[in-house]
């Protein structure tokens, strides 16, 4: 059994996050979505908050704190609640610096580990997800091979997380066959030839959160910059704690989803009474409670087998498509709640449920 009453560290991690959602996010969410882009200053105001890598060791100038992915998911939680890509914004270094906590070379650690406990938001991204519909992260098409003393990295990547100010990008790549064994992570940087960062992409979703195709032709880079070195890296374990993540911000915006939809039902009156006391929205509403506590377990569960060291990769991935569906149904229903009026713009449902129509296509923007 594992144990659901979280510490008091775990409390005022989630509060700070909570505070910041609701203060700074939900607030800006609108105009950022309608604008495309991020508020001004948020990503530095919230690095300094310390939520995105709070486990990074002192001996590299971090908070030291317990590496929890039950705790990283009760805090992206709230942070999806606030809003989706300021979420994924925020926690875009993490997807670096954790796979190099867990796996790099002392070299590694001392330049990400560092770069990620600076009062500058460090300007690193993961490129795990491809441009392809049949897209199988055990399957990458992007593939590094051995040329001399070298790796050469060829293969496109999309959605990369604050993609066009990174300096420097995690490419996930596939050395042999299929299977989780085959992928390594290599870190290349934007200035070697030929790397080339796309313009903005414009998504269904996401509108806020600057993402952008990287592609690779012919990249030779040095063994020094494979993750964890000759040893590599546990990529199905990456994997793992990324769909815990993802998992855990759709959680959000479907809490948030349902929340408003609460509110609504409670308030919107026809005939003298609530519509909340109408047996089809009454019946809808408790569904949306259900599905989402039930997959916010599921996400817990996974992560809790994490923390005690355990292979998560069925619990995770379990969790995940329970989640993707979930955060789907809730957002829809809650723009069918509104009414017409979800349909409009200016009412965050419909925000909600572009947000949320991305999840089951997500892979590796987000880590815990």
């Amino acid at each position: 059994m594992f144990d659901l009453e979280p510490t008091e560290e775990q409390q005022l991690m989630v509060q700070t996050a909570r505070e910041l959602a609701k203060n700074e996010m939900d607030p800006a969410a609108h105009d950022a979505d309608e604008a495309a882009k991020l508020p001004e200053g948020f990503l530095k105001k919230s690095w300094e908050l310390g939520l995105a890598c709070p486990a990074i060791p002192e001996k590299y100038a971090g908070a030291s704190m317990d590496r929890s992915a039950v705790t990283g998911a009760m805090i992206l939680e709230e942070l999806g609640a606030g809003d989706a890509s300021m979420a994924f914004a925020m926690q875009s270094p993490a997807a670096v610096a954790y796979p190099v906590l867990d796996y790099g070379t002392d070299l590694q650690k001392e330049l990400v580990l560092r770069a990620c406990t600076a009062a500058e938001f460090p300007k690193l991204s993961a490129a795990l997800m491809e441009p392809y519909y049949d897209f199988d992260p055990t399957m990458l098409r992007t593939t590094a091979l051995r040329s001399g003393t070298n790796y050469v990295l060829n293969g496109a990547k999309c959605l990369v997380p604050n993609g066009s100010t990174a300096d420097s990008f995690l490419v996930y790549a596939r050395e042999g066959g299929s299977g989780f064994d085959n992928v390594s992570a290599f870190f290349v940087q934007k200035s070697l030839p030929g790397v080339t960062v796309s313009a903005k992409e414009k998504n269904m979703g996401l509108n806020a959160l600057d993402t952008v195709t990287l592609t690779l032709t012919d990249v030779a880079v040095s063994p020094e910059t494979k993750l964890g070195g000759p040893a590599g890296c546990n990529f199905e374990r990456i994997m793992s704690y990324g769909r815990i993540a993802q998992s855990a911000i759709a959680v959000g915006v479907a809490r948030r989803a349902y929340e408003h939809s609460v509110s609504y039902a409670m308030e919107r009156k026809t005939w003298g009474q609530p519509i909340a006391t109408r047996q089809a929205v009454a019946f809808m509403i408790a569904d949306m409670r259900i599905e989402l506590d039930a997959a916010r377990l599921l996400v817990w569960e996974a992560a809790w087998h994490l923390d005690k060291g355990e292979k998560a990769t069925k619990e995770s991935y379990l969790a995940k498509m329970v989640v993707d569906e979930m955060v789907l149904k809730v957002t829809d229903d809650a723009v069918m709640v509104m009414g017409g009026h979800g349909f409009i713009r200016e009412n965050p449902v419909e925000r909600w449920l572009r947000n949320g129509r991305g999840f089951g296509t997500f892979d590796g923007l987000a880590m815990v």
